[in-house]
């Protein structure tokens, strides 16, 4: 009887282990479930310090085609100075 009850929990771990193991794989290869979405964002380069940064959320300076964005107060201070 023990036996078996131990079989069934290692029957049971296993299946859950290959669960994880295919749904792993699924994910990684860009399979999406319904209704789930992942857009891709454009970031932009700090000219300062070269970290990208998400346009929507980058300090600015400037506007039109010369707007510069900027990770933080100090990269856009710095920026300022130069010129």
């Amino acid at each position: 009887m023990v036996r078996i009850l131990l079989f069934v929990i290692l029957g049971y771990i296993a299946m859950r282990m290959l669960w994880r193991l295919l749904k792993g794989v699924f994910e990684g290869m860009g399979y999406q479930r319904p209704g789930g979405s992942h857009s891709s964002v454009g970031l932009v380069r700090d000219p300062v310090c070269g970290t990208f940064v998400v346009p929507s959320k980058a300090l600015t300076s400037g506007s039109g085609s010369n707007t510069r964005y900027f990770c933080s107060e100090k990269c856009r201070l710095d920026y300022s100075g130069r010129g």
